[in-house]
């Protein structure tokens, strides 16, 4: 996300590092608004002024790469995973797949919108009181969720006790790896960021395996136990490298009188308002419209998490060493709309394997390079984690009712997924658009 000394200014600058962090670094300081596109693909190797250089390497920093793989691990991996409780909910509670969807939903709002401040007690010097706080709130919304009987209970457990302890734990342990890294900062964050795919295939694979055998409530509790696992490394492990600083303004909103700016954000919305709709919904279609049982519904939903390491991987590298982060997530976003509309088509088992792959691996793309994009339109990187801060606030409420509304859409056609393919395909046509004109529109400033 950032060079050494903004990367914990916010959430938003935690998260530009997770996706990648070469763009900021190139850009501190003041630089024209119509350079931010073309230099956003360099990686500065100065280390801030009144810090000693990073290591970029060594031990300790790549502990902090497994701290916040692990991170990832814990909180998206397990988001990218509500697919399977989608499905099972829907056959267990007396509610409808569009407030079934509102649990994963508000999770992503809470990740979002505590993330975009969570940072700030990294730069009082309170990482691990944070995490610690996090991790407790995590295992408390895991462990409740276990014992769940009402929808209510599951809303409060998983999607608003679970969101709180994501937000708080990802920013501050994600905005330490750049600290520690120079020339190899994008790869080190881009293995923090899959931390999202490994989480990704694992709690799937866990659901897979014992929830025939030992039942959903004690399935969920051997997750909660990996969580666990997981978070005693974590809080072991985790080291801040810069001493404690005084944060910088949390808004910027004379950002909003920047016409690409804007539009950036309005395309975010508009690609983050589809984007989780087919992760949350994978398991419950292979069920309902193929005929497929639970396993198989799982291992779809595998399948689509795995495609996103490489994915996560492969869009970070590229757009670090040769395009920029905007000019590879346009297509990106672009690719995802086509297989929205793809999906419409799909009517057997194969073809939604194939589905599953090529939508994982685009929507990884887009959701590792969200961040690093907003930063190469920042002209003045010291305001960055506050425009990205605000960013993260739009997007959060797109990321809220997008599942939701899919959802109401497929009640609204009887059970079809037509409507809410068609909704999620023009959603996401719609925000390639708005990226691509903020794209040009920083480039004619």
């Amino acid at each position: 996300m950032a060079s050494s000394n903004t990367s914990t200014e916010s959430c938003a600058d935690s998260k530009m590092t997770l996706a990648d962090a070469s763009p900021t670094s190139d850009q501190m300081g003041k630089h024209e608004s119509n350079t931010a596109l073309t230099s956003d693909s360099k990686t500065s190797l100065h280390p801030p002024d009144g810090f000693p250089s990073p290591p970029d390497g060594g031990l300790r920093a790549w502990t902090q790469v497994l701290v916040g793989h692990l991170v990832s691990f814990n909180s998206w991996g397990y988001l990218n995973s509500f697919g399977l409780f989608q499905a099972y909910y829907a056959t267990t509670l007396s509610a409808t797949p569009s407030a079934i969807s509102w649990i994963g939903s508000v999770q992503i709002l809470l990740n979002f919108l505590v993330g975009c401040v969570s940072g700030r007690a990294l730069d009082a010097g309170h990482l691990r009181a944070t995490l610690a706080l996090g991790m407790l709130l995590q295992l408390v919304g895991i462990f409740t969720s276990s014992v769940a009987t009402q929808y209510w209970h599951l809303l409060l457990a998983q999607g608003i006790c679970k969101g709180l302890g994501d937000g708080l734990m990802f920013c501050p342990a994600v905005a330490v790896v750049p600290t520690y890294f120079t020339t190899k900062r994008a790869a080190a964050m881009a293995i923090a960021a899959a931390g999202t795919a490994t989480g990704g295939l694992v709690f799937p694979i866990i659901a897979q395996q014992l929830q025939p055998r030992i039942g959903f409530a004690w399935t969920v509790r051997v997750m909660g136990f990996v969580v666990v696992f997981n978070s005693v490394l974590i809080l072991l492990l985790a080291r801040a490298r810069l001493p404690p600083r005084k944060a910088g303004p949390l808004l910027e909103w004379r950002a909003f009188k920047e016409r690409g700016y804007t539009l950036f954000c309005v395309g975010m919305f508009l690609v983050w308002w589809a984007l989780y709709f087919a992760f949350f919904y994978v398991s419950a279609f292979a069920k309902t419209h193929l005929g497929v049982d639970t396993s198989t519904s799982l291992t779809l939903l595998l399948v689509s998490n795995a495609v996103g390491a490489p994915g996560r991987i492969v869009a970070g590298l590229v757009a670090d060493r040769y395009f920029g982060p905007l000019n590879v997530m346009i297509p990106g976003v672009f690719c995802a709309a086509v297989l929205m509309f793809a999906w419409a088509g799909v009517h057997s088992l194969a073809a939604f394997y194939v589905f599953c792959v090529l939508y994982g691996f685009f929507a990884a793309v887009v959701q590792t390079l969200f961040t690093s994009a907003c930063a190469s339109l920042t002209p003045n990187m010291n305001a960055n984690g506050s425009r990205t801060g605000m960013c993260f606030a739009v997007v959060s409420f797109a990321a809220l009712t997008g599942a939701p509304i899919g959802g109401a859409l497929i009640q609204l056609n009887h059970g079809s997924y037509l409507y809410a393919q068609i909704f999620g395909g023009t959603s996401l046509m719609a925000g390639a658009a708005a990226l691509l004109a903020a794209k040009f529109s920083y480039k004619r400033a």
